[in-house]
């Protein structure tokens, strides 16, 4: 059910919400809320396409999953219904958060706020007005859920009868290691350096001169991700860009224009657009550094010098990633990256050192997506059984997941008693 809801909040984020005013056969009545042939065939799409189901080579797949999905359309009536019977409370401004991210996100999609309109054929007015009463339902919805799944505790003998109910059945705790590394950018040198630093300020010229920040992204961005949307970002908060980016794009007064900014992936101009409270709506202009076969070289001996540093005990690990590391998310942390399960980590190369290395070894500098790492192994646990001594938390959740499961199913089952539901053939 839950991968259901989560499918449904997507499409409704997503697809276009005005099928209410075509004339359209009534599958369903939930009270007083209606489901509408059309919409129970756009869900059951989205459902297909999400779950990866291909409906053009499986159509006898259709009546069933179409009763599926009207199954869960149905929960979401009663839920829907039982919300406003208990007065249930949403934050405004969450919704009106949320409305401003779909709409931003919907805009960098098509490239305008007009091309938007012409793809609904509505006003802005009116398209907001609609998503936002989309995104009001939900959230009631997903409020009451929460409220009723919050109410549910779960003991330590609930736990322990769990375990030994389900204990065959219970998959292993995989592989799993902690891992710590130091990232190196690749940085250009002084000629490739001052052409980029040129065009940057050519377009800094434009823009002063009263070029159309997005036009000019448009035209001249080497930052394939945001270009094509007139250097759009959306909304982003503290950690998620390069500490220049960051403190740059934070400084800035709403309309207001950065200076040239450098980072490690080159040159940016920055245009603040909004501001929520600790997050920033920017876009940029961004004119890479193109890098040589001579800048890697000297990345890598700078790796080199560093990782000699750690080994003869010069420098703790620790210190190194604080000191050197360019990845703003661990550096603070001495680089630590944290726990994974080694099969789900995503880089071959780090997957690769996760099984290969000696708790406490160091690796050689190596290419990564963003640049140059060393990775050093901190732990590596085998695969195991899994047990209440070491995995309660784990075992626990499992757990509760169950039990919230169990009567949740059977208070939607009273509800759906106590309401009048009529579905049509």
């Amino acid at each position: 059910m839950r991968k259901f809801f989560i499918i449904i909040f997507t499409y409704l984020l997503t697809a276009p919400v005005f099928s209410q005013d075509l004339l359209d056969r009534i599958v369903a009545i939930v009270d007083d809320n209606i489901i509408l042939q059309s919409e129970l065939m756009q869900y059951t799409r989205q459902y297909a396409m999400q779950s990866g189901i291909d409906l053009r080579s499986n159509p006898n797949q259709i009546g069933e999953l179409q009763q599926q999905v009207l199954r869960e359309l149905i929960t979401s009536k009663i839920l829907l219904v039982k919300a406003k019977e208990d007065s249930i409370e949403i934050d405004a401004k969450q919704v009106s958060a949320a409305l401003d991210d779909q709409i931003n996100n919907m805009i960098q999609q098509v490239g305008s706020q007009e091309n938007l309109e012409k793809e609904f054929g509505f006003s802005m007015r009116i398209i907001r007005k609609r998503f936002r009463e989309q995104i009001e339902e939900n959230a009631l919805v997903s409020s009451l859920k929460q409220k009723k799944l919050s109410e549910i505790r779960i003991s330590r003998r609930e736990v322990n009868q769990f375990y030994e109910t389900m204990r065959d059945s219970l998959p292993d705790v995989p592989p799993s290691a902690n891992l710590s590394h130091v990232l190196l950018s690749v940085k250009a040198g002084g000629a490739a350096r001052e052409i980029a630093l040129k065009k940057i300020e050519d377009i800094q010229k434009e823009l002063q001169a009263g070029g159309d920040f997005a036009e000019l992204a448009r035209q001249y961005s080497e930052d394939p991700g945001s270009k094509t949307r007139g250097g759009d970002l959306g909304f982003t908060q503290r950690g998620e860009f390069v500490k220049p980016y960051e403190e740059a794009a934070f400084s800035l007064e709403i309309g207001q224009v950065s200076g040239i900014v450098e980072s490690q992936f080159g040159f940016h101009i920055i245009e603040l657009i909004d501001r929520r409270g600790e997050k920033v709506h920017t876009r940029h202009i961004l004119i890479q550094l193109p890098v040589s076969t001579n800048d890697e070289a000297r990345t890598i001996a700078k790796l080199d010098s560093i990782r000699d540093d750690i080994v003869s005990g010069n420098v703790s690990f620790t210190d190194a990633a604080k000191e050197y590391s360019e990845d703003p998310q661990s550096s603070p942390t001495g680089g630590n990256l944290g726990w994974f399960e080694i099969e789900q980590i995503s880089v071959p190369r780090f997957q690769q050192l996760a099984r290969e290395l000696k708790p406490g070894e160091l690796s050689k500098p190596f290419k990564g997506p963003t640049g140059y790492h060393i990775v050093r192994l901190n732990e590596r646990k085998d695969a195991r059984k899994i047990s209440p001594k070491d995995d309660y938390d784990t075992l626990h959740m499992w757990a509760l997941n169950r039990k919230q499961t169990q009567i949740f199913s059977a208070w939607i089952e009273k509800l759906r008693s106590e309401l009048f539901i009529k579905i049509n053939d």
